[in-house]
């Protein structure tokens, strides 16, 4: 089940969600608009799955980057967004995707128990010019049913992550760096 924007705002406000910073005229009728960071990783080479991610890390100005096609960045939410009681279920939007803007198409779900600047995910179809902290998705809040689990209790590789995160599979192939 997902909260309305009036329960996002009642969770919120009874310290069940965490959104910081939190405004709410960014809430719409069942969602929370989130907006992209100041910062992005550009991993423009060939990729291994082996091995860690190399990448360049940029600060977008206030003027907007162009972001390129066949690139692939990785960027985070200005927001850090979590709850205990909640799961959290993050994409894009309409808007972006109207810009040729893929976002965070391969890992939406946010588990119980996880408060985070999330990392995205971020191609594009033509050459498009983003800013910082520009609405770039939306987040909902899903009612979870059976006992809570929090992440943060599992002991999972991302558990601890800070910032923009690089894919850490090499840590799970045989062979792959440590």
């Amino acid at each position: 089940m997902i909260l309305t924007g009036p329960a996002i705002a009642a969770a919120q406000a009874a310290g069940e969600i965490t959104i910081e910073p939190y405004d709410p005229a960014r809430l719409s009728p069942n969602a929370y608009d989130w907006r992209l960071g100041d910062t992005l990783r550009i991993c423009d080479t060939d990729l291994d799955a082996a091995a860690p991610t190399p990448y360049a890390e940029t600060t977008i100005p206030g003027s907007g980057l162009v972001l390129r096609p066949g690139v692939l960045y990785l960027g985070h939410t200005h927001e850090r967004t979590g709850s205990e009681t909640y799961a959290q279920f993050l994409n894009g939007d309409r808007t972006i995707g109207a810009l040729g803007i893929w976002v965070h198409v391969s890992a939406p779900l946010g588990h119980q128990g996880h408060a985070i600047h999330w990392t995205l995910e971020i191609r594009a179809a033509r050459p498009v010019r983003v800013h910082p902290w520009m609405t770039f998705g939306k987040l909902v809040f899903i009612r979870c049913l059976g006992t809570p689990a929090s992440y943060q209790l599992h002991g999972l590789k991302y558990t601890a992550t800070a910032g923009i995160g690089i894919s850490r599979l090499y840590e799970e192939l045989a062979g792959g760096a440590t």
